[in-house]
């Protein structure tokens, strides 16, 4: 038997899963759950849209370069990382 079949659903399923669901909801409350899914779908396009914007700007973008230090922090730190001659005798 193909296991790949089994994951498909004919149209008695389909017909069967709508019945259920009408039994569930009620036809009165279908079209505002339908209104309710379809803007759900179309919030997750729009996050997933604006995701993928924001991924293409980050790899257009070239790096930023590598910070240095001001001359004069750098001569301080220096100063503090030497030893003092005067404390080795």
């Amino acid at each position: 038997m193909n296991n790949c079949r089994l994951a498909f659903l004919g149209w008695p399923e389909i017909v069967a899963i709508l019945a259920v669901v009408l039994l569930l909801f009620g036809a009165k409350k279908l079209p505002e759950l339908a209104k309710g899914l379809g803007k759900g779908i179309n919030e997750f396009k729009k996050a997933s849209r604006d995701v993928q914007d924001e991924i293409e700007r980050a790899v257009e973008e070239p790096p930023p370069a590598p910070r240095t230090p001001p001359p004069s922090q750098t001569a301080a730190n220096q100063s503090q990382t030497q030893p003092d001659s005067s404390a080795q005798s």
